[in-house]
């Protein structure tokens, strides 16, 4: 794992747009109607994915700010709080980590899209951004989670792995082929 400012970095830039990507096809599938299509999102079409990538763009900035901000370090504490460094397994402290964050970031990027994307864009008033917020976490939360969990940060670790050539992980890895 990241073990310089400058890996740090990187590892957030990999992991936010692990994130924007898979939240930004599944927000963009949901905006098309394949959710309600016979089949639901076995029947999507590639036509999601340039529009999915586009927001991604921009969404991953704001991922990195925010989860720069206060997003790492409200998951760190999550983690702290649910587990014990040194007695409890190493890979279920990195999944309380990952937990603690996705309750953070999911609301946060939930605030940012209600207000882009439903008050500025779709010019909704003001007034309904509440409602607005607790539908948009309601229905992303638990991709968020599981995205997180089973894809993005599992990616982020492999990519970054490859990138610096982590000899400890490749060791183990080849040990275990």
């Amino acid at each position: 794992m990241p073990k310089t400012k400058t890996q740090g970095i990187i590892f957030g830039i990999i992991m936010s747009y692990a994130m924007a990507i898979g939240m930004e096809i599944y927000n963009i599938a949901i905006k098309m109607g394949f959710n309600l299509n016979p089949g639901s999102f076995s029947s999507m079409t590639n036509a999601v994915f340039p529009a999915a990538l586009k927001e991604a763009a921009y969404m991953g900035v704001f991922v990195f700010i925010f989860s720069s901000l206060w997003g790492n370090r409200c998951g760190a504490a999550f983690m702290e709080r649910h587990c014990n460094l040194q007695k409890d397994n190493p890979y279920f402290c990195q999944l309380m980590r990952q937990a603690g964050t996705v309750v953070v970031m999911c609301p946060t990027m939930s605030m940012v899209a209600s207000i882009l994307f439903n008050v500025v864009l779709a010019k909704q008033p003001v007034s309904q951004l509440p409602a607005i917020w607790v539908g948009t976490v309601l229905k992303n939360f638990p991709m968020a989670f599981f995205w997180n969990m089973f894809a993005a940060a599992p990616f982020s670790h492999w990519l970054f792995n490859v990138i610096f050539h982590d000899r400890k992980v490749l060791q183990k890895s080849t040990l275990a082929a």
